[in-house]
């Protein structure tokens, strides 16, 4: 897993004292915003500093309210556009527009939208965040996989949604998977890690020798969505447990921390 910083597949970026990567091969697609943001930038108090946008971690309900509204100064966005879920670590993919702007879904772990002036927002702190872009039929997804959601087959679902949906070919679909924890830092038991290795092959399991066994969780999703039939997979290879000065992460900071911020919206007048 690389460091922090600019990799092959994203681009860190400045804005205002925030940080965001973006994928690279989307930053030019016309009417189609995103971001991946770091920890830096925000209002909230340790353990929670700084820019934390989870409400159900302890934070503090105004600095909350404040960091989300600076991530969505950073893309241009208003907040009227946006849609989130109340994620519960599931397989429920929700298609909404811009009547569901402002809105919580309940209990879900997936948003695609067609429309214009809708924005997807979830919210990240190791699990895997992954982003789907139809360009043909204009169609956006934003996924949540943790490990449940990974062996319960989030992804495949997802893109099965667009393809019912929208008419979305998976082949023509280009899905990216963004910051998460990598197989540096994420251990396992081993009944999970036999679920995983039956679900998705030796190859997501690493055993760097110390006596544990550690899940690619990435590229288990990579896999799922190849199975699924997309052809164009990148990973950010960034891992969130590496590097808690940029990062918020579950495992690497005990549980008690904050949560990042992923966005992506399809917008009217975008003048690229």
């Amino acid at each position: 897993m690389a460091g922090s910083g600019s990799t092959e597949s994203m681009v860190r970026i400045k804005h205002s004292g925030l940080v965001f990567y973006q994928f690279t091969a989307l930053r030019q697609e016309r009417g189609l915003q995103h971001g991946f943001f770091a920890r830096l930038g925000g209002v909230s108090r340790p353990p929670f500093a700084t820019l934390n946008v989870g409400a159900s971690v302890g934070d503090d309900p105004q600095a909350v309210a404040m960091n989300r509204q600076r991530c969505f100064s950073a893309l241009g966005l208003a907040e009227p556009m946006v849609v989130t879920p109340y994620q519960v670590h599931g397989t429920r993919i929700a298609r909404v527009g811009p009547a569901e702007g402002g809105r919580v879904i309940a209990d879900t772990d997936g948003l695609l939208s067609d429309r214009e002036g809708t924005v997807l927002f979830l919210r990240f702190a190791d699990c895997v965040p992954i982003l789907l872009y139809d360009r043909r039929c204009r169609a956006i997804g934003l996924v949540h996989a943790g490990w449940r959601g990974t062996l319960d087959g989030i992804a495949a679902l997802a893109v099965a949604a667009m393809r019912d949906c929208f008419g979305t070919d998976p082949a023509a679909l280009w899905a990216g998977i963004g910051p998460a924890i990598g197989p540096c830092h994420y251990e396992v038991p081993p009944d999970l890690a036999e679920y995983f290795a039956r679900r998705f092959g030796p190859q997501v399991l690493a055993w760097p020798g110390d006596g544990g066994t550690r899940l690619d969780l990435p590229a288990a999703n990579a896999l799922a969505l190849q199975e699924a039939g997309v052809r164009s997979v990148v990973q950010a290879g960034l891992c969130t447990a590496c590097h808690t000065d940029e990062f918020f992460s579950h495992r690497a900071e005990g549980g008690h921390t904050g949560r990042l911020a992923a966005l992506a919206g399809l917008v009217v007048g975008d003048d690229r």
